[in-house]
């Protein structure tokens, strides 16, 4: 079964950093792209960032460029997303999912998500 779980989140203050983990279970992590999305209260949700199987990073959106990165570990069948310098605007449920090899806009197996909230 295929199944991703997000851990990390938490209260910080901003300008401060946040490391999150997507673990992957039930496939082969390699052959997988693997996106982080976040969706804030009363909002749509929205792609961040994503890792291709080849570990190619993907940007969704402009704000976190600079202050957001994508890596992954194959041997712990693990994705982060390390984020610095947080912004209050970066508060939301962050999720992880997956998609076959790219990434493209066929994500699947999304995890239950993680809460990030920036505030002082």
């Amino acid at each position: 079964q295929v199944q991703l779980v997000e851990s990390g989140g938490g209260l910080v203050q901003p300008g401060g950093s946040l490391r999150l983990a997507c673990v992957a279970s039930g496939f082969t992590l390699r052959d997988y792209a693997i996106g982080w999305f976040r969706q804030a209260p009363g909002k749509e949700r929205e792609g961040v960032l994503c890792i291709s199987s080849r570990g190619e990073s993907r940007f969704y959106i402009d704000s976190v460029k600079g202050r957001f990165t994508i890596s992954r570990d194959g041997a712990k069948g693990t994705v982060y997303l390390q984020m610095n310098s947080l912004k209050p605007e970066d508060t939301a449920v962050y999720y992880c999912a997956a998609q076959r090899l790219v990434c493209g806009s066929l994500f699947h197996s999304w995890g239950r998500g993680t809460q990030v909230t920036v505030s002082s």
